[in-house]
């Protein structure tokens, strides 16, 4: 009840007035059954954005940091991320990752439809990064549809590092499924998982016309705000964030 509330009540009439989002090839999104809504992450709103335009509830995985605060920031922070759709995932270590899996195995298997960010994080400079492998494997085991997304201009509304909200327009691009029954069978050859994860990456360069860069944008980051830097596999496997990753 309250999804559809902040939907078409609280938050859709204020982002359609900021955004006049222009949405091409809804038609792919399937009117029910399962599916993985694979979109590049430029902003927060990408996680609003998206599901305005899709007819369905889309259901994202998102880190539990949103659900775990306390005092009445945290109860509305909590309150707020369950009202939308979001289901808390541990991402701390490889146990957690993997419970995370399940979880959306668990929704799929249900017939959701689910929200997914194979970069792992938003962009930091609005290019597009490298794809974790995570949402690659839950596509192979589970078998469903992977629909490519691209968000256009949701960093001009929402510019990254701040909450301010401005005027702009918004485009959200829908590619044609992709369908990789070919590799059934093969979920966890790490080989075969890259190269799903890279073709899902190379469909969403051609919808958002981005520049991609052949590393992860957590490793951009990171090294940006002087942590340490992880090497190119510790996080290839995990479930990418969503919500306002």
């Amino acid at each position: 009840m309250a999804y559809w509330l902040f939907k078409y009540i609280l938050l859709g009439p204020l982002l359609q007035l900021l955004g006049r989002p222009k949405v091409e090839g809804l038609h792919h999104v399937p009117s029910t059954g399962p599916a993985i809504l694979a979109s590049n992450h430029l902003a927060v709103m990408d996680s609003f954005y998206l599901p305005l335009v899709v007819r369905r509830r889309i259901t994202f995985l998102a880190k539990s940091e949103y659900f775990t605060g306390t005092g009445i920031k945290g109860w509305w922070s909590r309150w707020f991320f369950t009202a939308v759709g979001q289901v808390p995932i541990d991402r701390t270590n490889a146990d957690a990752a993997q419970a995370a899996l399940q979880t959306a195995q668990r929704l799929l298997g249900e017939g959701k439809l689910m929200g997914m960010y194979p970069e792992g994080t938003r962009s930091p400079d609005g290019r597009l990064y490298k794809g974790k492998t995570g949402l690659a494997r839950l596509a192979l085991e589970t078998g469903v549809p992977v629909i490519p997304v691209a968000m256009i201009g949701t960093n001009v509304v929402n510019p990254p590092g701040t909450s301010m909200l401005r005027f702009g327009k918004v485009t959200v691009r829908f590619g044609k499924p992709m369908d990789f029954s070919r590799f059934e069978g093969m979920a966890g050859n790490r080989f075969i998982e890259r190269a799903v994860a890279d073709e899902v990456i190379y469909e969403l360069m051609g919808l958002s016309g981005q520049e991609y860069v052949d590393v992860y944008a957590a490793t951009v980051k990171n090294r940006d705000d002087g942590s340490n830097v992880q090497g190119p596999d510790d996080e290839a496997t995990r479930i990418p964030e969503t919500a306002a990753g």
